[in-house]
Formats: structure tokens, C-alpha cells, sequence
């Protein structure tokens, strides 16, 4: 009754924890309608504004390229008017002369008189003068038709928002201290996305994204595919949040619903208690400790790859419990020795599936890496026992690249690369060796693991 009882107090206490964290972000959402209506309030009276500006602007400059129009026509007009009545006068004036002098035709200066009235006539401004308009009176070409700019007005509406992405968490990938979001927009969407912003952020907390959170959300702007890769990524908590919004020229939709991917790393260290006496280890690193021998080091890269196709090149977000870091049982007489340059992991792996890469001197005598049962024997070589599985790579007078378990050796017909990944999958029974640069496959193990396993490495004369 009483462990029953704790599961209903441990039930409800969840319960209570998710209606807190709801409540939280429903007062957080209150607070942000007020905001963004507030907001987004101000920019359209601002945007109204500016239109209202840019009209009052048109208008002034169209009502003055009608001004000046009218203006030049008046001069023009009113120049052509003082010309034509200037001229009618003196016309006028000659008219009346002619006819005074053709009444008194008699006398003798006539002849005379005619001949100054004709040269007169001649030289009259009344002959001179253009008698049609210089412009014309016609000032359509000076109006205006709105009906387009209406019409437009009329349609005036608020932005096409973009759709909210939904995140393919099945198809999102966390392998080679890398995590690879994919996402996908609704069939319908016309909105002209132009970019995608993803958030990240670390967490301890493997359920839903908590409105709560100690870590900032990490920005990704201007992504212009579906899908983004997080590289040199360092896993220090156990879970990672994604969340992606769409994005066209104005305005940003609304974040998709957040997913949480689980992001364990298997982190171990290299066992100094287990080292032979000739290897000096320091976490994870190996120098070789004889004279004339050579110096190699390895180097932990803290990696693990979950799923789909079971491979660091190809590995789903889900992932499996971290492995166990034990205490060394193999110090003093128990540690390695003889011919048995090995060296050990400290972490255990008893179930799921993990992923880490080593780097090592190729010029070295001679190197392997592998896992082994805890009770490989202190004499005993890694993949030369039917406790331990390797790849081993000896550049002793003959070069040779083979995969050894229980004394049997496979040669590998392909060139060592200086980095091999080792991806194992304890419940299936599967331990494989990659290039890690290429992700090539060199070989895979199949086998029933009956006991946890240990990182190993066996180095004559690495980095991990």
C-alpha cells in the first residue's frame, strides 16, 4: 500500500508541477497579448500615418504642378491678349485716318497722304500678329483617376502570417556531438516564407519544454531550408528543446510546438588503475613510458548515437540511459602487463547504444581498440580471448588492418583511417567500426553480449 501510495503522491505531484507550469505560461500569454496588441496597435496607426504623409505629400506636389501649369498658360495667354489689343488700337487708329483722308480726296496733298496711309497699313502690328492661341485652354492632361489606387486601398488587409512549422521529431538526429532538426510547413502555405528561426536550449527535464527554464533559449536566424544541423555540440545536461518559427518579408508566425530531444553523451574516462606499467594515463590520454618509445595520445570524444539505423551516421534522437562509471578493480597485481599493453575504459555499458571516436598515430608499432568483459585477463591480448572484440592495426614489419575476437583475425582489405568510430549496440548485439570522417563501414561484430562491457585500447611502443 505504501509504494502504492507513493506512486499517487509522486503522480500528483507531477500533475501539480505541469498545471503550475501551464498556469505560468497562461499568465506569461496574457501578459503578451497586452504587449504585442499594444505593439502591433502602434504600427499600424504609425504605418496609416506615414500613408496619410505620403498622400498630403502627392497632393501638394500635384497641386503645384497644376499651379504652375495654370500659371505659364495665363502668362502666355495674357501676353498674346496685350499684343492683339495693342495692335487692334494702332489699327484702329489707321482706319480712322484713311477714312478722314478719302473724304477730303480733293485737295492736293492726297496722293500723298494715301501713299503714308498705304506704307502705314504695311508696316501695321495688326498684319503681324498670330491669331491663334499659343496654348490652349485644355487642362485634362492634369487629372487624375483613382479608381486603381482605391480599388487597392479597398483590399488593404493585415499580412499573411506564416503557418506554424511541426517539427519531424522522429526524423531529427543527435550523432557525432551534432543534433540535425528537421521540420515541415503546411501543404497549403503561401505566405512567401523567406527564412526560419530555431531555438535551442539545454535541459535536465525530460518531458514537455517548461515555460520555467534556468537555460536561455539559443538563437538560429536566417535558416533558408528545413531543416538545421547543430554542430560541436558539447551534451553537459541530458536533454535539448527545439522550436522553429517561419518568417516571410514583414512578420514571423508563431513557434511550432517544442520538442525535447534527449542528448545523454557517453563520457568516460581511461582507467590508470588497469594500465600497463609501461602506458602513463591521464583521464584520457596515453603516452607510452619506455625508453625510445613512441609518444601517442588519446583524446575522448564524448558521442552517442541513438536508432534508426544503429550506425554514428545514422542515428535517431531517441537515446538510452548514460552508462555507469565504475571503480578500477584491476590495481597492483591485477592490472595489465606482459605483453598486454592495454588500457581500459572507466564506464561501463550495459545496455542501449553508444558512439565514441579515436584518433591515433598511425606511424605507432602497434594499436587496437575494442570492448572487453571486465575479466579479461591481465596477460591476455584484446580480440586474442573470447571476452574481447577489436580492430587492431599493426605497422610491425608487415603492415596489417584486421578484426580480431577469440583469436581469430579477419584482415580488412582497406586502408586504416587516423579516426575510427566505434558504435555499439548492446541489446542487439552489435558492435561496428567507421571511418569517422566518411562514415564508411570498416566491420561489425555480431554477438550476444552476456556481460557489461568496458572501452578498451591496446597501444605498443592514442586518441580517443
Amino acid at each position: 500500500m505504501k509504494d502504492d501510495l507513493r506512486k499517487i503522491i509522486t503522480t500528483l505531484a507531477l500533475k501539480n508541477e505541469e498545471i503550475q507550469n501551464f498556469i505560468y505560461s497562461l499568465k506569461q500569454m496574457l501578459q503578451n497579448v497586452e504587449d504585442n496588441s499594444t505593439r502591433v496597435q502602434g504600427e499600424l496607426e504609425g504605418e496609416f500615418q506615414s500613408l496619410y504623409n505620403m498622400l498630403d505629400e502627392l497632393k501638394e506636389n500635384m497641386l503645384m504642378k497644376i499651379k504652375q501649369d495654370r500659371a505659364s498658360r495665363i502668362y502666355e495667354l495674357q501676353n498674346q491678349l496685350t499684343a492683339c489689343t495693342k495692335a487692334l488700337e494702332s489699327s484702329e487708329d489707321l482706319l480712322e485716318t484713311a477714312n478722314h483722308t478719302l473724304s477730303v480726296s480733293q485737295t492736293d496733298n492726297f496722293s500723298q497722304a494715301a501713299k503714308q496711309i498705304k506704307d502705314s497699313v504695311t508696316m501695321a502690328p495688326a498684319f503681324r500678329l498670330s491669331l491663334k492661341a499659343k496654348v490652349t485652354d485644355n487642362m485634362s492632361h492634369l487629372m487624375v483617376d483613382f479608381t486603381q489606387e482605391r480599388r487597392l486601398l479597398q483590399n488593404l488587409h493585415f499580412l499573411p502570417v506564416p503557418s506554424t512549422p511541426e517539427i519531424l521529431a522522429s526524423q531529427c538526429q543527435v550523432a557525432n556531438n551534432s543534433v540535425t532538426v528537421i521540420w515541415r510547413m503546411p501543404e497549403e502555405e503561401n505566405s512567401g516564407i523567406q527564412h526560419y528561426i530555431l531555438e535551442h536550449r539545454k535541459t535536465n527535464f525530460p518531458g514537455p519544454p517548461r515555460a520555467k527554464e534556468e537555460q536561455p533559449w539559443m538563437v538560429v536566424e536566417d535558416i533558408k531550408g528545413t531543416e538545421y544541423t547543430l554542430t560541436s555540440q558539447r551534451f553537459e545536461m541530458k536533454y535539448m528543446n527545439f522550436r522553429v518559427k517561419a518568417c516571410n518579408k514583414a512578420v514571423s508566425g508563431d513557434f511550432s510546438e517544442p520538442i525535447t530531444l534527449e542528448t545523454p553523451a557517453f563520457c568516460f574516462r581511461l582507467d590508470a588503475g588497469s594500465s600497463h606499467q609501461n602506458l602513463r594515463v591521464e583521464e584520457g590520454n596515453v603516452e607510452w613510458d619506455a625508453m625510445g618509445g613512441k609518444v601517442q595520445d588519446v583524446k575522448t570524444r564524448e558521442k552517442e548515437g541513438k536508432g534508426r539505423g544503429a550506425s554514428p551516421c545514422n542515428s535517431p534522437a531517441r537515446c538510452v540511459q548514460s552508462p555507469k562509471r565504475v571503480p578500477s578493480v584491476r590495481i597492483g597485481r591485477d592490472r595489465f602487463t606482459a605483453e598486454s599493453y592495454t588500457v581500459l575504459g572507466d564506464t561501463l555499458i550495459d545496455g542501449g547504444e553508444c558512439y565514441w571516436e579515436v584518433r591515433y598515430d598511425k606511424d605507432s608499432k602497434a594499436f587496437a581498440l575494442g570492448v572487453t568483459y571486465r575479466n579479461l585477463g591481465k596477460f591476455d591480448q584484446l580480440g586474442k580471448t573470447s571476452v574481447s572484440w577489436c580492430l587492431h592495426l599493426n605497422n610491425w614489419l608487415q603492415v596489417m588492418f584486421t578484426a580480431k575476437h577469440g583469436n581469430k583475425a579477419k584482415i580488412l582489405d582497406i586502408a586504416a583511417p587516423n579516426r575510427i568510430g566505434v558504435h555499439c549496440n548492446y541489446d542487439e548485439g552489435f558492435l561496428s567500426f567507421y571511418n569517422a570522417s566518411s562514415k564508411q563501414l570498416l566491420h561489425t561484430f555480431r554477438t550476444k553480449f552476456t556481460q557489461p562491457i568496458l572501452p578498451a585500447f591496446m597501444v605498443r611502443f592514442l586518441n580517443l
